[in-house]
């Protein structure tokens, strides 16, 4: 693998330091930021309480969903008819 030197404004050489880990090279840092998030990166980010609340709302909303859908096409077949 080889490397390659960059220049950074004193400011953004702060900022990608206080990004970094213990036992983390720059190079590290640099992929961690540019990588993209997965789910596991989100992992624990929500009480359980919160995610209980969440996903009833979301279930509701679902259910509201599908039963406007269904109202929708009946109109629909009803228009047709």
């Amino acid at each position: 693998m080889g490397t390659k030197t960059i220049s950074l404004a004193d400011d953004a050489y702060e900022r990608l330091r206080a990004e970094k880990r213990e036992n983390e090279s720059f190079s590290d840092v640099v992929r961690r930021l540019t990588e993209g998030a997965t789910l596991e990166d989100y992992y624990g980010a929500l009480s359980d309480e919160t995610a209980d609340e969440l996903e009833e709302i979301v279930s509701r909303r679902r259910t509201e969903r599908t039963n406007e859908q269904r109202e929708r096409v009946e109109r629909i077949a009803d228009a047709l008819e």
